[in-house]
């Protein structure tokens, strides 16, 4: 990794980043330092939207995160900015509303950077992250359970990445 450029670069984007992308973020997060690679792969959140910029994740995020041991406390929610599509290799939306903004506002030569999230995932067969904010905990229980297991597939293809 140089000082200005990671090996490899994960952005995570969901509406207005304080519950779904925030959640991932910190889940990736400790499987990267779990990993040793935090030195190698940098790992961002961000929202299509920006309603909630400098705030930090949903507490309810927060708690429940906070009980399977993930920190989110130190993140601060900010909206996906133009240089986002060049300066990260992979780009993943929480939901198909995500993508399709995320695909709007990508240049077409990027594009290919744009993923769903629940690719990566090993044991669910979702095709989306749900929206907890309206709901309960059953929603930012099922978020981290989808996230956890997402997160743990996506880590195996950035070790790929990484050679």
């Amino acid at each position: 990794m140089t000082k200005d450029r990671p090996d490899y670069a994960v952005l995570f984007v969901c509406t207005g980043n304080i519950c779904r992308s925030p959640t991932a973020h910190g889940v990736f997060l400790k499987q990267v330092q779990l990993a040793g690679l935090q030195r190698r792969v940098l790992v961002d959140s961000a929202g299509t939207h920006g309603y909630h910029v400098g705030d930090p994740p949903d507490g309810r995020s927060q708690a429940h995160a906070a009980r399977r041991g993930y920190d989110l406390s130190g993140l601060r929610a900010r909206r996906v900015e133009e240089d986002d599509f060049a300066r990260h290799d992979l780009i993943l939306a929480m939901d198909q509303g995500h993508l399709a903004l995320l695909t709007q506002r990508c240049p077409p030569e990027l594009r290919h950077k744009l993923q769903a999230f629940t690719r990566w995932c090993q044991q669910s067969s979702a095709t989306e992250v749900p929206d907890p904010y309206y709901g309960d905990a059953r929603g930012f229980e099922q978020v981290l359970d989808l996230v956890e297991d997402a997160c743990t597939g996506l880590l195996s293809h950035v070790r790929e990445q990484l050679g």
